[in-house]
C-alpha cells in the first residue's frame, strides 16, 4: 500500500446520503464486515443532525473517500450500561457521543482523523454540547485509537471488556475475533472548554 504525502489536498464536508455506499465500504473494510449497513448508517447519521448543525463528516482525496466521523448530538443518543456518566465532569445532557472515526490505511498519520474530530466538535458545540464521550477500541494496532483520542484531549474514564460482543453475535465480524468479539473499549471523554 502506497503512503500518501501530506501535501495532497483533502476535502472535508458534512456526510450526506450520496456518501453512504463509500462510507459503508470503508467502515466494513476497516472495522470488519457487518459493522455498517444502510439501516444502521442512516440511524447513526440522523442522530448527529439537528436544526443547528450536522456533526457527521467525510474526507475525500479526489473521488476516494479516505475518512469519516459519525457523532451523535446531545439528546439524540441513549446512555447505556457501557457509559459512566457519574464519572463525567459535566451533566450527561451536555455530552455528545463520538460514535465512529475511520480513516483508510493509506491515509493514516496525516491528521485526517484529528481534523474530522475537530469539525465534529465544532458542530456539537453549535448543538449545545460541552463534552463528547466515546468508546475507543483498545485492540487497535498499537492501541492507536486510544493514543489518537488522548492526543486530541480525550481523558480515560474506565474500560469495558466485551463491549462489542453482542454486536458480533448479531452479525458483526470483528477483524480480530470474528463473530465472538471480546475486544475491550476504553470509555473516554473530551471536555470542550
Amino acid at each position: 500500500m502506497t503512503k500518501i504525502k501530506k501535501t495532497e489536498k483533502i476535502i472535508y464536508k458534512n456526510i450526506t446520503l450520496a456518501d453512504f455506499s463509500k462510507v459503508i465500504a470503508l467502515g466494513n473494510q476497516v472495522h470488519g464486515e457487518g459493522y455498517l449497513n444502510n439501516t444502521n448508517l442512516t440511524a447513526w447519521v440522523n442522530k448527529g443532525i439537528t436544526e443547528k448543525a450536522n456533526a457527521g463528516y467525510v474526507a475525500y482525496d479526489g473521488e476516494q473517500l479516505v475518512g469519516f466521523r459519525l457523532t451523535y448530538a446531545i439528546g439524540q443518543w441513549q446512555i447505556d450500561k457501557w457509559c459512566s456518566p457519574k464519572l463525567w465532569r459535566v451533566p450527561s445532557e451536555q455530552v455528545c457521543y463520538f460514535k465512529c472515526n475511520t480513516v483508510a490505511g493509506s491515509h493514516r498519520g496525516l491528521g485526517i482523523g484529528k481534523k474530522l474530530l475537530r469539525l465534529s466538535i465544532e458542530a456539537a458545540k453549535q448543538q449545545g454540547a460541552t463534552a463528547g464521550a466515546s468508546h475507543l477500541w483498545k485492540q487497535s494496532p498499537n492501541n492507536s485509537a486510544v493514543m489518537y483520542f488522548s492526543k486530541c484531549g480525550g481523558e480515560h474514564v474506565t474500560s469495558h471488556p466485551d463491549k462489542w460482543h453482542l454486536d458480533s453475535k448479531n452479525g458483526y465480524d470483528c477483524i480480530l475475533c470474528g463473530f465472538d468479539c471480546h475486544c475491550e473499549a476504553a470509555e473516554m471523554i473530551i471536555y470542550f472548554d
